[in-house]
């Protein structure tokens, strides 16, 4: 039987850096068959092998996943010898993705301009805080400050409040989910130009590019965009509502919708009312639209109030938790969960691979590698190195 083809089978990409921005856009290039060779420092790894609330057996749930479908290899990158073997690995690699300070790699003699001498088609993801050039560039930038400064934390949370976080390494991931972006985009101009480019992922411009209109809001209506819970501003409804045993999410802006709400809470001539009859009234009225709906779900479950939505094409839902995705039909459907064997954990569940493609579909291939797990496949397989030579390089702590 033929193994179904994955989109990236043919690219060879070299993660170096550490904790989470370019490492999740080496997840998501290993998700869809790039191999994958994660350089980390000897002994200590990757500090994500530590990160995380819960340890069972004193082990990190995160890395499991973050490393998911990568080879392991350990270098020191601080000495010479290993600087030598990084250029060796990376001349036979498609993609370089690092997320050190910029001018880490000059430093370390790893610049774009030296490496494209040896390999000229080379595409180098660059991941910071703040990007490769401005002002800021030389700044440490971690993932909630990019997230401050890029806007989405002001916005985030109760109006009564301050900022809040979203509970998920957002500014991060968005970082990594671009450079992604720009790797594929790179790789594609490379088709045409047989030259490799820098892709430059910077998490604040990461979380910037989500902000939708704020700028001209500002700029052109001196409109200020503030935190505002669970309500949309101006459009309604669209909100959390309250039920005997919890609450659920209902969102009926449309007029159409909002027409066929009103007629299932029994209340037709509220989509005529001309308080409610136009999305901008609605809008202008969300307080005591919201309260009338709250009465009606109030009186309801949350199973009867999600049956009446879905049977009407009115969008509801729950906020969903670990428990409930683990539990839900659809998400069983879609096989949205996978579990893999893990030498500690057993079966070990995690995301599967997103967005689904019908002809060369992504694939989880294996969990997180212990560290440098490959060192013998790609130092003495793809360098040619002798045993005696990884056996020496090991006995003077450059592997």
């Amino acid at each position: 039987m033929t193994e179904t083809p994955r989109a990236l089978d043919d690219l060879r990409v070299v993660e170096m850096g550490q904790l989470l921005a370019g490492p999740f856009c080496g997840q998501l290039l290993g998700d869809f068959g790039a191999e994958v060779i994660k350089i980390e420092p000897p002994v200590t790894g990757d500090p994500m092998r530590q990160w995380g609330r819960e340890k069972p057996h004193g082990q990190s749930l995160w890395w499991p996943i973050l490393a998911r479908n990568k080879k392991s290899v350990t270098l020191n990158l601080r000495e010479a010898a290993g600087q030598d073997l990084a250029r060796r690995i990376i001349a036979e690699a498609d993609v370089l993705v690092e997320n050190f300070r910029p001018g880490t790699l000059e430093r370390w003699g790893l610049s774009p301009e030296a490496l494209w001498e040896l390999n000229p088609g080379l595409i180098i993801t660059r991941v910071t805080g703040y990007g490769q050039n401005g002002p800021y560039s030389p700044r440490a930038g971690f993932g909630s400050i990019g997230e401050a400064m890029g806007g989405i934390r002001y916005v985030t949370g109760d109006p009564d409040s301050a900022p809040a976080r979203a509970g998920i390494s957002l500014g991060d991931e968005l970082a990594g989910t671009f450079a992604a972006l720009g790797t594929l985009v790179a790789l594609h101009a490379r088709h045409r130009t047989g030259r490799g480019q820098i892709v430059d992922s910077a998490l604040y411009e990461a979380v910037f590019a989500l902000m939708e209109s704020l700028i001209p809001e500002w700029e052109l209506a001196g409109y200020q965009r503030e935190r505002t819970g669970s309500v949309l501003p101006n459009v309604a409804p669209s909100n959390v509502y309250p039920t005997s045993d919890g609450p659920v999410l209902i969102a009926a802006n449309q007029d159409t919708v909002f027409r066929r709400l009103a007629e299932v809470m029994g209340r037709p001539e509220l989509a005529d009312d001309e308080r409610y009859a136009t999305h901008g009234a609605r809008g202008a009225n969300a307080e005591e639209l919201d309260d009338l709906i709250g009465v009606w779900t109030a009186s309801l479950t949350s199973a009867e109030v999600l049956e009446k939505m879905h049977a009407n094409g009115i969008p509801a839902g729950l906020t969903y938790r670990a428990k409930d995705m683990l539990t839900d039909p659809h998400f069983k459907a879609r096989e949205a969960i996978i579990k893999l064997a893990h030498p500690e954990f057993g079966e070990f569940p995690m995301q599967n691979v997103f967005p689904k493609l019908s002809g060369t579909p992504g694939e989880v291939r294996s969990v997180g590698p212990e560290l440098g797990a490959n060192n013998t496949e790609i130092y003495t397989g793809l360098l040619g190195l002798t045993p005696e030579d990884l056996e020496k390089l090991s006995a003077d702590g450059v592997v």
